[in-house]
C-alpha cells in the first residue's frame, strides 16, 4: 500500500509539472509597407497625362456637291500624297462638261461670224461707202461677240476642274484618322470626309492646371514616356498654349512637341508628360495616398526603427502629383504610400523604398 500511494504522489507531481510549461507566445508578424522619402517639391517632377497627336490634322473634303459611289482607304491607312481617297458619281459633272464645250462652239461661231463681218465692213468704211455708225455697230457686235466667247472658253476651265474634283486625292502623306461618310451617301461641297493627320511631326495634347501655367513655360528639358513603352524616354519642349482656359475644366490646353522621333510612338497612345521644376522651393511633399484622416485631421504614417508612427501633418495645397506640407515631416524621412489606413502606432513593419522619378534634363 506504501508503494502504490508514493507511485500515485508522483504522478500527480509530474502532471503539475507539465502544466506549468505553456507553449511560447507565436512571433509577431511583420507587415511589409511601400513607402517613399518625403522630397521638396522643387526636387519632384510634375507629371501630366495626355495623348498623343499629329500637328497637323487636316480634314478633306469635295469641292463639289455629289453622291459617293467609293471610298477608297479605311481608318488607319498610311497614304502618300496624290493617292485617290473617294469618288463621287462623274455624270452630272461629266453632262455640266459637255454643255459647256457646246456653249463654247456656238460662241465660238458668233465669234468667227462676227469678225469677218468686222473685216468687211472696214474695207467698206475705207471706200467712203458706209458711214461711220455703221461701222461702229458692226464693231460692237464683233466685241460682244468676242466677249461671250472668252466667258464660254472660262466656264469650260472651270467646269473641267470641278469635272476633276469628283475624285478626292491625299495632299500630304499621312494617316487615315477618321472616315467620316459612306458609299452612297450624298455630300455637299466642303462637307468633311476623310481625316488625314501628317506623320512627320508628332506632339502630346495635355490640360494644365491655371496654377501651374508660368511654370511649364519656364520649364526646360521635359520627358515623355508611353504608357505602352515605359522604358523609352523623349524629349521634348512646349509647343503651344491655349491663351484661355477650358470653360468645362478650367485647364488650359498645351501642345508638347516631340524631339526624338520613334518608330513605337503611334497617334492615339497614351503619354505622360514628366517637367521638371523651376526654382527654389522649401515646401515637402508626399504622394496624396500617404495622407490620411480618421476624424483627428490629416496625418501620415512615418517610418522610425521599422515602427509605424502616426504623424500630424498641416496640408498647404493639394496637387495632381501629391500634398504639399506646410509641416508635420522632414525631409528625407520615410513615409507610408500605400496601406496606411491599416497600420496602428508601433506596429513592426519592413519597410519598401521607392523612390520618385527623377526628370529627364537632356537638352
Amino acid at each position: 500500500m506504501k508503494r502504490n500511494a508514493l507511485s500515485v504522489l508522483a504522478l500527480v507531481m509530474l502532471a503539475l509539472i507539465g502544466c506549468d510549461k505553456t507553449p511560447p507566445p507565436p512571433a509577431a508578424i511583420i507587415r511589409p509597407v511601400l513607402v517613399q522619402r518625403v522630397m521638396p517639391v522643387n526636387a519632384t517632377p510634375v507629371v501630366y497625362s495626355g495623348e498623343v497627336r499629329a500637328r497637323h490634322e487636316s480634314d478633306l473634303a469635295f469641292r463639289v456637291a455629289g453622291k459617293i459611289v467609293a471610298r477608297l482607304v479605311d481608318v488607319g491607312a498610311r497614304v502618300e500624297r496624290g493617292k485617290a481617297l473617294a469618288r463621287l458619281d462623274p455624270a452630272d459633272l461629266q453632262l455640266n462638261e459637255q454643255a459647256a464645250k457646246a456653249q463654247l462652239a456656238a460662241a465660238a461661231s458668233d465669234f468667227s461670224l462676227a469678225e469677218s463681218e468686222q473685216v468687211r465692213y472696214a474695207a467698206l468704211l475705207e471706200k467712203k461707202l458706209i458711214s461711220q455708225s455703221v461701222y461702229d455697230a458692226k464693231a460692237t457686235v464683233y466685241k460682244a461677240a468676242k466677249a461671250r466667247r472668252d466667258q464660254a472658253q472660262a466656264q469650260l476651265a472651270v467646269i473641267g476642274n470641278q469635272a476633276s474634283y469628283a475624285v478626292l486625292t491625299a495632299d500630304h502623306d499621312g494617316v487615315v484618322t477618321a472616315a467620316l461618310v459612306e458609299v452612297g451617301q450624298v455630300v455637299s461641297a466642303g462637307q468633311p470626309v476623310i481625316k488625314l493627320a501628317r506623320s512627320n511631326e508628332q506632339e502630346v495634347l495635355i490640360n494644365i492646371p491655371e496654377g501651374q501655367v508660368a511654370e511649364l513655360r519656364q520649364a526646360r528639358g521635359m520627358t515623355v514616356t508611353l504608357w505602352a513603352q515605359p522604358d523609352l524616354r523623349l524629349r521634348a519642349e512646349l509647343r503651344e498654349l491655349a491663351p484661355t482656359a477650358d470653360a468645362a475644366t478650367r485647364t488650359y490646353t498645351a501642345r508638347i512637341r516631340l524631339l526624338d522621333s520613334d518608330p513605337a510612338v503611334r497617334l492615339g497612345m497614351t503619354a505622360q508628360v514628366s517637367v521638371p521644376p523651376v526654382g527654389p522651393d522649401s515646401s515637402l511633399m508626399v504622394p496624396l495616398t500617404a495622407v490620411i484622416d480618421q476624424g483627428q485631421g490629416p496625418a501620415v504614417w512615418v517610418i522610425a526603427d521599422d515602427k509605424a508612427q502616426r504623424r500630424p501633418v498641416e496640408i498647404r495645397q493639394y496637387r495632381e502629383d501629391g500634398a504639399v506640407l506646410a509641416s508635420g515631416v522632414q525631409a528625407g524621412e520615410l513615409v507610408v504610400t500605400v496601406g496606411a489606413h491599416k497600420l496602428v502606432a508601433g506596429q513592426a513593419v519592413r519597410p519598401v523604398i521607392r523612390e520618385p522619378a527623377a526628370a529627364d534634363t537632356r537638352s
